[in-house]
């Protein structure tokens, strides 16, 4: 009786199971025709019809992880800055670092190479959201910066970022530090000792500005703006420093010309160092005392200028 009593049951256990499968893979395959769907909407720039779409894809198939990244971007790109305090508006924004975070979530560990690029995109695009034209929330922000640095810990550029927020909230020595380590790095990117440059021009710390500078040129030896970039930074600092004395002006306008003359070497229709060799030159003259080496300066300068306007003319000519 107990045997006979148990069949019914476990046939009832089996049709629900069967019953569950089959529920599962229609789920499947109405999920993969709403992704497919939203795809083609999103390629469109129906971010609302997208977000629809995606919204539909997850409902029939929770597992479908990537959507959430496209389903978070749909609802990103709908969000509008001018109508920021909105609540409509915002809502769209909150549904984006939402799906931003799940997607980076359940992708965690994947190592798919396109599982791993929506996970960087999707830190990428949560930090974008916490920034200032948008959520505003530096704090948020910092972890998920941190978070993109430990997957990259090569990719300088998100040593910028998280120096750029350090930066912002005044705490420079903490954003100088991040920015040493973008250096320690990746010593051999340019855009390493060119960021690390305009964060101590901003601090006004002009030595520290020409050493990075410096380092920058040793990197790519053989890239004339790189001298002619430290040209550009001691005529600036010349003229626009004015508790600089004549000697010390003296001394950034020679060098300021010894690097000029290094990058025309290297490109001797350089129009931008030829220019500022005859900016440096009318410095030069400006602090010269002898009335004849004075005008010779001018003239050189003159010279130049005139070199320079018409390599611009050639060049527009050619385009």
């Amino acid at each position: 009786m107990r045997a006979f009593s148990g069949t019914p049951l476990a046939l009832s256990a089996v049709l629900a199971l069967s019953a569950s499968v089959a529920c599962s893979q229609v789920g499947v395959v109405a999920a993969k025709r709403s992704f497919k769907a939203a795809n083609t909407a999103y390629q469109a720039q129906d971010y609302k019809k997208a977000a629809d779409l995606y919204e539909e894809a997850l409902a029939s198939d929770p597992n479908l992880s990537q959507a959430h990244f496209y389903l978070g971007n749909s609802y990103d790109n709908q969000f509008k800055i001018s109508k920021r305090g909105d609540p409509a508006n915002d809502a769209l924004l909150e549904k984006a670092v939402a799906n931003y975070q799940m997607c980076a979530d359940k992708l965690a560990g994947s190592e798919l190479p396109t599982d791993k690029q929506l996970v960087t995109r999707s830190f990428e695009y949560l930090q974008a959201a916490y920034g200032p034209d948008k959520l505003n929330d530096p704090a948020k922000a910092e972890p998920i910066v941190q978070r993109m640095i430990q997957m990259e810990p090569g990719e300088p550029s998100n040593y910028f970022v998280l120096a750029k927020l350090y930066e912002d909230a005044a705490e420079y020595a903490e954003a100088e530090k991040v920015l040493l380590n973008a250096r320690n790095a990746k010593p051999s990117d340019p855009a390493v000792y060119m960021t690390l440059a305009g964060f101590y021009n901003r601090q006004g710390q002009f030595d520290k500005t020409i050493e990075a500078l410096e380092a920058r040129a040793k990197a790519e030896p053989n890239n004339p703006d790189a001298f002619q970039t430290i040209a550009a930074y001691y005529w600036d600092e010349t003229r626009g420093d004015a508790s600089l004395t004549e000697a010390q002006k003296k001394d950034f306008v020679g060098k300021g010309l010894e690097a000029v003359d290094k990058a025309i070497s290297m490109k001797s229709d350089f129009v931008e160092a030829i220019t500022f060799k005859g900016l440096l030159l009318r410095l030069q003259a400006n602090l010269e005392k002898d009335p004849a080496k004075q005008q010779a300066l001018i003239k050189e300068a003159t010279v130049l200028g005139d070199k320079a306007n018409e390599l611009r003319k050639a060049a527009t000519g050619r385009s």
